[in-house]
């Protein structure tokens, strides 16, 4: 599953816990598109949430844009009619825009950011400019994005709240699975990991790390070090290409898509984030729970949630020579990356934990529903 669908059913989790705590219960259900037929063989978003207990109802669709489902939406809706509607894509906004639904119900627009890989991609991203402004609300995840958001749609800044993203801190991995990993990778246990964990795009510039690994591999003949890169994506091939011009290639381990992460984490002694392009990245978040000292490119959100020098080291984007001088420092000053990883765990538990995020989007929904009805009266 991507990030949005982890957020979104982080929410649900956590919300039924609160409720198990005697706070109000909020009960959701989740409306998503497909082509295919899916009810034999549910993809993992759709079973992920049906195992977690939240119903998940399906529309067929022909096509990304096939118009014939509002029908189909407008149905559901009006047969659940629900306080609330929540969207999280820009083929959602469009859709809830379009049928109207928007008009007898209060609306909540997540916006998660942009991927500007290719011009189709750029032209669909615009949608929103028609769409978000009939919004009751939209909740995006960064400063950085609340400015752009107003810039691009023309959306009074008071009409968009920021709610930087949650993190249930992950199960500690256990020894046998740590030892199983590194036996499975060949890592010795003086190798310094260096990891970075995302999908490969351009816009996460692992291209970047690629480049400030050699580098440092050059300056640092002493260094006994590993760069392993966790996920997938389009960017595979070139990424592969470029590791194996490096005069470090067999240094670098491409581990590709990963279900559980924990284990990379608990053998990282870095963790690098180089995007060129952030939002509030569950990755950083995954980082700091797992005490794991964080270099990171200060673009989007990044800055908002962490501070250089006390919980992060903080560097340009799109400068190798910067980031490699900054993993030599965490790997080479043991009191640095421990105050890091200190203070890091403090924000977390501070700043974003679930149920501080889980209420501060139900005092979100409920001001919203509020302020629809007082609308409807005068």
């Amino acid at each position: 599953m991507n990030a949005v669908a982890k957020v979104t059913l982080e929410f649900y989790r956590t919300v039924r816990e609160l409720a198990d705590a005697s706070e109000p219960s909020v009960e959701g259900r989740v409306i998503t598109f497909a082509r295919g037929n899916l009810q034999d063989q549910p993809n993992e978003f759709i079973q992920t949430f049906r195992d977690a207990g939240i119903e998940v109802e399906v529309i067929q669709e022909r096509r990304r844009f096939d118009l014939s489902v509002i029908p189909s939406l407008q149905k559901l809706v009006e047969g659940h009619q629900p306080d609330i509607l929540v969207t999280h894509s820009v083929k959602s906004h469009f859709l809830m825009r379009r049928s109207r639904l928007w008009r007898k119900y209060p609306w909540v627009a997540f916006h998660h950011g942009y991927t500007t890989t290719d011009r189709k991609m750029r032209v669909y991203n615009r949608l929103d400019r028609w769409s978000l402004p009939k919004a009751d609300l939209v909740v995006t995840v960064c400063q950085a994005f609340a400015r752009e958001l107003t810039s691009i749609t023309g959306i009074p800044i008071e009409k968009i709240s920021v709610q930087h993203n949650a993190i249930r801190p992950l199960a500690a991995a256990s020894p046998a699975d740590v030892k199983s990993l590194r036996q499975r990778y060949g890592l010795t246990e003086n190798e310094r990991i260096i990891l970075s964990i995302g999908r490969l795009s351009k816009e996460k510039a692992q291209i970047d790390l690629i480049d400030a690994f050699a580098r440092l591999c050059e300056s640092e003949l002493e260094l006994h070090a590993r760069l392993m890169i966790v996920g997938d994506g389009p960017e595979r091939e070139r990424l592969l290409a470029a590791a194996n011009n490096s005069a470090c290639h067999e240094r670098i381990s491409f581990v590709g898509q990963v279900r559980d992460v924990q284990h990379f984490y608990a053998v990282a002694d870095v963790f690098v984030l180089p995007s060129h392009s952030e939002g509030s990245p569950n990755v950083l978040l995954e980082a700091m729970a797992a005490n794991v000292p964080v270099v990171a490119t200060s673009v989007g959100g990044v800055p908002e949630i962490v501070e250089n020098e006390t919980s992060a080291l903080l560097i340009s984007a799109n400068d190798p020579k910067q980031m490699a001088a900054a993993i030599k420092r965490v790997l080479g000053d043991e009191e640095l990356a421990e105050r890091l990883t200190k203070n890091a765990a403090t924000l977390i538990t501070k700043n974003h934990s679930p149920e501080q995020y889980a209420r501060s989007l139900m005092a979100l929904y409920h001001d919203t529903i509020n302020r629809r009805r007082q609308y409807l009266v005068q």
